[in-house]
């Protein structure tokens, strides 16, 4: 008895589980194995689906004809299968030409950089600059310029000298050449072309590349000298927080004591050394095309950190087509970019409108020794000490 109730059992759960692998079909048993409406909705939608349906239906390798010959049927291959081949980077190709990217004839996952960089990146890159503009209007007609607080005394103290000019005016003057035509070359199809026309952004385009390559040579050098001239000088301090605390005199109560860089300066000095060179390694990439691969090997330390996990991310990916290195490269040179950019603005506002007697370390690189005494006093009892000393002896 015990036998059949066990045996009634097992006929119960297998009649069960047929009648839901029923009530659960395959979802694209009615498409053929093709992808299905929900495919669809989720590659609207921006979403990852699962490609391997396509990706796996490549024919037969052994058996397929050459590239060479005329593409049809023949061999265990349609037309199809083989351009499935070619997207996902299974067919056995050879080009006379050589590179590490001749043999990649369909970069299928080239579509997200181009979606992104038509999209998402130039319209927050809008934004960034264009509210990092706005916010300065409104701190000028809010706050007004920072003047100089004490009595003027008609004497100079030397801020800075002929050489340290020099660098600092060839990396302005080289970041804001850059900063422009790499601009045209982003928005220019959306912005120079309905303006201009096509021929007029041609002309302006091929020039706005020649100019970005060969300025940016300047730009490199010019990180490289202000680094070996002012690291001493911006290493943090004690004063630092101090200054940061009181806003660096900005919003009133008089201008906390400084060295020869502020708190500000200092944030402004890394900045420009780490994205500066950040960009300057992804400007080398984009250089010379296929040759500096960076971030595949950056995204596999990264997971192994655990970095993603943290952040609630999916791996990065580690496997990646010549291609794709020169899409990161590309994204990344951009977005670093902006931010620098955002960054830069204002530090023009401070160095010009925004405080009185700023210009001038720059400009002549004598100061007025009141503004030097409010905005930089450790700095001058430094110069002050020096000179007693060489008089001295």
């Amino acid at each position: 008895m015990l036998r059949l109730i066990a045996i009634f059992a097992l006929l119960c759960s297998l009649m069960t589980a047929a009648a839901a692998q029923e009530a659960t079909p395959d979802p694209r048993a009615e498409t053929g194995g093709a992808q299905t409406l929900e495919d669809i909705l989720r590659r609207q939608e921006g979403l990852a689906i699962d490609d391997e349906f396509r990706s796996s239906v490549t024919g037969d390798p052994d058996a397929a004809a050459p590239t060479s010959e005329q593409l049809g049927t023949r061999g265990g291959a349609s037309d199809a299968d083989l351009w499935r081949a070619y997207r996902y980077d299974s067919a056995d190709i050879t080009t006379q030409a050589r590179g590490p990217a001749v043999t990649t004839l369909i970069q299928d996952r080239g579509v997200w950089w181009w979606q992104f960089r038509e999209g998402p990146l130039l319209q927050y890159g809008a934004w960034l600059l264009g509210g990092t503009l706005i916010t300065l209007a409104l701190f000028y007609l809010l706050r007004g310029r920072v003047r100089i607080d004490g009595e003027r005394t008609g004497r100079t103290i030397t801020r800075f000298k002929a050489f340290e000019r020099f660098g600092h005016w060839l990396l302005a003057t080289s970041f804001i050449i850059l900063g422009i035509t790499g601009l045209i070359s982003l928005f220019g199809r959306k912005v120079l072309i309905p303006a201009f026309g096509h021929d007029a952004f041609s002309t302006i385009a091929e020039f706005s590349k020649w100019v970005h390559n060969n300025i940016s040579w300047a730009f490199m050098l010019a990180l490289v000298i202000i680094f070996v001239m002012w690291v001493v000088h911006n290493l943090p301090d004690r004063t630092d927080i101090k200054w940061l605390l009181k806003g660096g005199g900005l919003f009133g109560g008089g201008h906390p004591p400084a060295k020869k860089f502020n708190a500000g300066q200092k944030l402004i000095f890394w900045s420009v050394i780490l994205l500066g060179g950040s960009i300057s390694a992804s400007g080398l990439a984009l250089l010379f095309p296929f040759e500096l691969n960076m971030f595949a090997a950056t995204f596999s330390k990264i997971n192994a950190i655990g970095l993603p996990g943290l952040l609630g991310m999916e791996a990065l990916p580690t496997d990646l087509a010549p291609h794709e290195e020169m899409q990161y490269a590309q994204l990344w040179h951009a977005v670093v970019s902006f931010v620098l950019m955002a960054i830069i603005f204002a530090h023009i506002y401070i160095g010009s409108v925004g405080m009185e007697g700023a210009f001038d370390a720059m400009g002549s690189g004598e100061v007025e020794e009141q503004w030097a005494r409010e905005h930089h006093s450790l700095w001058v009892d430094e110069v002050v000490a020096a000179e007693r000393k060489e008089g001295s002896a």
